[in-house]
């Protein structure tokens, strides 16, 4: 048995990763440490502990740890186990989001210049991220319209050009109309032009301009005099301050009593080329400096564009070892400043300004969606806790429930339940919606303080009056079962179009409410949800029940056996398929064990 206090002493007194684990055996908190020693230690002793953390730390079961060379190994590490696990103490994006990027092929002779949001490491280089995907795509039709690249996904040799170069749009490599240094020529300055450093692009321009005149040449000098145009009103959209470094990215961060923002701005050259914003909920209670160190490792690892200097407005812990770790990525030195006064103090401003806008904008939405909640459906207080349930079964097979929580305005997975029906046989989802709302309700009234939380404001049925009224009557018996005439929580269902999307709320009344186009897809997305979390447990519990029926009883095949024969083969009907020969590459596989998978009939 794990004994955390004997552990505690084992504890080395070098770097390395500390892994934190509940009873269950999840993954609950990854860290890095100079000293395991002195670090795990800390967080077990008698000391001024967030209310985040004296949280975490009541549910660790038992510790590990992984001893490395160096504070940068434990960091590189530490960034990689986050990723994998993603504990819930640690700091996260938000979602899981891509944003687009524009690629520059050099991997080709003749590279071609496209937006993707897949990352990966073929020689190409890739500019952004755009938070706004219109913008990667204005600057991509930017580039086309301007200069005349290959546009076509694979080089092939023709026997005539394709249209783009009867129009002027192309340069015909594929006819070998154009040498590789001339067309190379164009991908460097398109490359100057996405890094920002336009002036010296637009200097050489108009040298070629003014030699293309010399020359007579005044077809190509007007070319270059567009390009030359089009490239200033380019720059002049981005030009966003007078500071003097090439890359920055400023991040800012903006809280409120729900949850927070932070916001990235992208400069290059002293130009604006993007930006982007992230929110986090339930982390009020942690520093700043806590965030912004946890954030800055998870943004940055595994991405292409790291600049030569992050600039926020509190100091971090663990600054060198990130400032070291990222500059060996980058291969030049960069830095995390914290300015105090002037330009750069003003800029990181400006992106804590806009992360508090672009907060209180989302948080002005989520208010005007309560608002009209609270109107349309009649109710004297805002529904700050909503929740709806949905039934999954197969022919009333592995009968489960889904629970989902909106608080005020946003959906909650990590408030989310399942349930496993256990007094309905058969199909009859109004008894099955009925079982589980009276269990989750004496949840609420017998242990107030539990994992359900407070009841609800309202509930919302995924369906018409049917559900609606099964919901009541499970409302009703459990005020006559614990004496609870105080619980008076409205319901309401949740009515679909032919299209699956929720067209409109309907009252016990049958009848249906008018609700706003932007109400409606909130609660669309509240639909689709908890119907994920049903179904995805339906199909748990039947495919477990379907490998148990077929590997578990077998004798002398236990679970880590039979977890690797379904990671080698895929499925239960290819370990059938499979010969004994086959079988044996599994490890703990022996020819005997082999005959008797093959031989079993379960």
């Amino acid at each position: 048995m794990f004994q955390i206090e004997e552990e505690l002493k084992k504890l080395p007194n070098k770097p390395g990763v500390y892994v934190m684990r509940d009873k269950e055996d999840n993954i609950i908190y990854v860290g890095k440490a100079i000293s395991l020693k002195n670090r795990v230690r800390q967080y077990f002793r008698k000391n001024d502990k967030t209310a985040r953390i004296i949280k975490m730390v009541s549910l660790i079961d038992h510790f590990e740890y992984i001893v490395v060379d160096n504070e940068a190994e434990a960091l590189i590490l530490e960034c990689n186990l986050i990723k994998k696990n993603r504990p819930k103490f640690n700091v996260l994006l938000k979602d899981d989001k891509t944003y687009p990027y524009i690629k520059v092929d050099l991997s080709s002779d003749y590279p071609t210049v496209s937006i993707t949001r897949r990352i990966i490491k073929d020689g190409s280089k890739y500019f952004g991220p755009y938070a706004n995907p219109g913008s990667a795509k204005e600057m991509v039709n930017f580039i086309k319209e301007k200069y005349k690249i290959r546009q076509c996904k694979t080089l092939k040799d023709r026997t005539r050009p394709c249209l783009n170069y009867h129009i002027g749009k192309c340069l015909a490599p594929c006819m070998k109309y154009v040498s590789k240094e001339e067309y190379r020529k164009q991908i460097d300055e398109i490359m100057n032009l996405l890094e920002g450093k336009t002036e010296q692009l637009q200097k050489e321009l108009e040298q070629e301009m003014q030699e293309a005149s010399q020359k007579l040449d005044f077809e190509k000098a007007a070319y270059i005099r567009d390009k030359i145009q089009a490239i200033e009103r380019v720059s002049a959209k981005q030009k966003v301050s007078n500071l003097s470094e090439n890359d920055i990215d400023v991040i800012g961060i903006a809280k409120s009593d729900l949850e927070m923002c932070i916001e990235i701005f992208f400069v290059r050259g002293s130009k604006m080329i993007g930006r982007e914003h992230y929110f986090y909920t339930d982390l009020k209670d942690m520093e700043d400096q806590e965030i912004l160190a946890g954030f800055i490792k998870q943004y940055y690892f595994d991405n292409p564009n790291i600049p030569n200097k992050i600039m926020i407005k509190e100091e971090i812990e663990d600054k060198e070892a990130i400032e070291k770790w990222l500059s060996t990525i980058l291969g030049k030195k960069v830095e995390i400043k914290t300015p105090k006064k002037g330009e750069k103090l003003r800029f990181v401003e400006m992106a804590e300004n806009n992360a508090k806008v672009t907060l209180e904008n989302k948080e002005k939405d989520k208010s005007e969606i309560l608002m009209e909640l609270k109107q349309v459906l009649n109710l004297e207080k805002l529904p700050r806790k909503i929740e709806t349930y949905d039934i999954s079964n197969l022919a009333g097979e592995y009968t489960v429930a889904g629970m989902c929580v909106m608080q005020d305005g946003v959906i909650k997975k990590n408030l989310s339940r399942r349930f496993k029906i256990k007094t309905v046989y058969g199909q009859d989802d109004p008894r099955c919606m009925e079982e589980v709302i009276i269990r989750r309700l004496r949840h609420s009234i017998e242990n107030p303080r539990g994992g359900f939380g407070e009841l609800p404001d309202v509930i919302f049925a995924d369906g018409g009056i049917t559900q609606i009224r099964a919901v009541k009557n499970a409302i009703q018996k459990v005020k006559e079962e614990l004496n609870k005439t105080e619980i008076n929580i409205p319901v309401f269902g949740m009515v679909k179009n032919d299209k699956h999307q929720t067209r409109a709320l309907m009252d016990d009344t049958r009848k249906e409410l008018e609700i706003s186009q932007n109400l409606k897809n909130v609660i669309t997305n509240f639909q689709d949800t908890v119907h994920d979390t049903a179904i995805c447990y339906h199909r748990k519990l039947r495919d477990k029940q379907i490998t148990k029926s077929a590997l578990d009883e077998i004798v002398g095949i236990g679970e880590a056996k039979k977890q690797a024969l379904l990671k080698h083969f895929g499925s239960v009907e290819r370990i059938k398929s499979a010969t004994i020969k086959e079988l044996m590459q599994v490890k703990g596989i022996s020819e005997d064990l082999a005959k008797k998978i093959l031989g079993n009939e379960a």
